[in-house]
């Protein structure tokens, strides 16, 4: 996530659910197959359990099963606000499971199924808990149905800012990042859980629905126009989202044969925002020199008009990056730094993305030092003299940037500056070729996975025989910076 301009609160909002991830109790729809549950007597050992264990969102994601792909079935319509969905989740249990959790808030649930049976559910805050009518053995691949309506709401984030599905004047935009994918569809919502996608949107005619992947099917019927996305690469639920709207549609292809998909509200059109998307493709290929081959089939950008003050940031949403269009008169909607920073996201984030939330400085360092790299080779900055920068920014050493203290922090200022300060030594100690070594290799080791820090500082300890915990321990765990290069 880019800070574009920096997230702020919003107190006075009111939301139809608060995020029971922080701790605090959810009311959710009612699930229509079992509306009165009864106590559960399931064995404790064949229970999935109720989130990961992430230590800044320990209920957020599922145990006991891996998914491996998601359809969504969405009609919405506009005029109402309402959304009407049909979720088929394909997955394997990874244990016994007489009972697993979805995360899902807010919404009605209608009916949910598994194997093709009628399965038991209640609610549980954000937790939507499914009885399948028969036990699943370890290693079973089973397909769970969940049908759900209603007005997805927006969700708060700790830190104050906002994600989940924004309402538009013309239709909705859906985020997802930490944990906003839960507010328009059941998952098991963690990064450390990727999945390919299909996600069909049925939208009246005159309106474009657009989302991950690329465009595999659109047909229209009684007024209405279906767009069906496909995802055939892994994805993190965070990174999945919804437009929907009047947009203008450009496309292209990068110098390597990529496609280009994108669109535009033309009320958030102008020449510097138009001038920086036209180098999607330039960017991209740059970008594919440095880092390696572009890790997905298609690429692009979705620029939306929201309600002033509703978002306030850019996402780096997988294969189409969204911006707000919403900003301040004469602020471009999409700031080239910015473009840049994001779409270096689809190799650190997207295709390589973090095992837990306390990872978050693998996506952001990475993102951040891909700026300085651009700003140095546009005739800008330096990376030395942008490093220096960052470094005199007393708000970038406030916490390690691998140890955020609380959920709150993901997106704080040491995980995007502190984050790239990291590197920046790392080149230092390394040497430019066994830099360059590391920016093209890491995104491949760990092509379409997770990662953890861990993971990361063992690979750039293979890469140089002098040891390295000095350097992780001065710049990745400690407190406070130094205070100098």
């Amino acid at each position: 996530m880019r800070l574009s301009p920096p997230r702020r609160a919003a107190p006075t909002l009111l939301l139809a659910c608060c995020l029971s991830l922080t701790g605090v109790a959810c009311s959710g729809g009612t699930a229509g197959p079992d509306r009165t549950a009864a106590p559960d007597r399931t064995a404790a050992g064949d229970i999935g359990a109720p989130g990961v264990g992430d230590r800044l969102f320990p209920q957020a994601g599922n145990g006991g099963y891996d998914v491996a792909h998601y359809g969504l079935d969405l009609d919405y319509d506009p005029g109402s606000g309402k959304l009407r969905g049909t979720a088929v989740i394909t997955a394997t249990a990874t244990q016994p499971l007489a009972r697993f959790d979805l995360d899902l808030s807010g919404l009605t649930v209608t009916r949910v199924t598994v194997g093709g049976r009628a399965a038991a559910v209640d609610r549980a805050g954000t937790e939507l808990r499914v009885r399948p009518a028969a036990p699943l053995r370890a290693g079973a691949r089973f397909e769970t149905t969940v049908a759900y309506e209603g007005a997805p709401a927006t969700l708060t984030d700790p830190d104050g800012s906002h994600e989940g599905w924004f309402r538009t004047d013309d239709g909705a935009l859906a985020l997802g990042e930490p944990v906003g994918s839960m507010a328009w569809f059941p998952s098991n919502n963690h990064p450390s859980d990727k999945a390919a996608y299909d996600i069909t949107v049925t939208v009246p005619d005159g309106l474009t629905a657009v989302s991950n992947g690329e465009l595999a099917d659109r047909r229209s019927a009684h007024g209405r126009t279906s767009f069906h996305w496909r995802s055939k690469e892994p994805m993190a639920t965070y990174l999945a989202m919804v437009g929907i709207g009047h947009y203008d549609v450009t496309t292209a292809r990068t110098g390597a044969g990529v496609p280009v998909y994108v669109a535009v509200d033309p009320r958030s059109a102008d020449p510097r925002t138009a001038a920086a998307l036209r180098r999607i493709p330039e960017i991209v290929d740059w970008e594919s020199s440095l880092f390696g081959p572009y890790p997905f089939s298609s690429v692009g950008a979705v620029v939306d008009h929201l309600p002033a003050g509703r978002v306030g940031y850019a996402l780096e949403v997988q294969t189409k990056p969204v911006f707000p269009g919403d900003g301040a008169p004469g602020d471009p909607a999409v700031p080239l730094d910015t473009l840049v920073h994001e779409l270096s996201h689809e190799w650190y984030g997207d295709s390589v993305t973090p095992g837990a939330w306390q990872d978050m400085w693998l996506n952001e360092g990475f993102a951040t030092y891909a700026e300085w790299l651009w700003q140095e080779h546009e005739g800008g900055p330096t990376v030395e003299r942008s490093a220096r920068a960052a470094l005199a920014r007393q708000a970038n050493s406030a916490f390690p940037p691998a140890s955020p203290p609380a959920a709150s922090q993901i997106s704080a200022a040491p995980v995007y500056g502190g984050g790239a300060l990291v590197l920046y030594e790392l080149r230092e100690a390394l040497g430019p070729t066994a830099f360059a070594t590391l920016l093209r290799t890491w995104p491949a080791a760990h092509r379409h996975g997770n990662a953890t820090t861990a993971d990361f500082t063992a690979f750039c300890q293979r890469l140089t025989p002098h040891d390295l915990t000095p350097l992780f321990d001065t710049w990745l765990y400690a407190a406070r910076h130094p205070d100098s290069l």
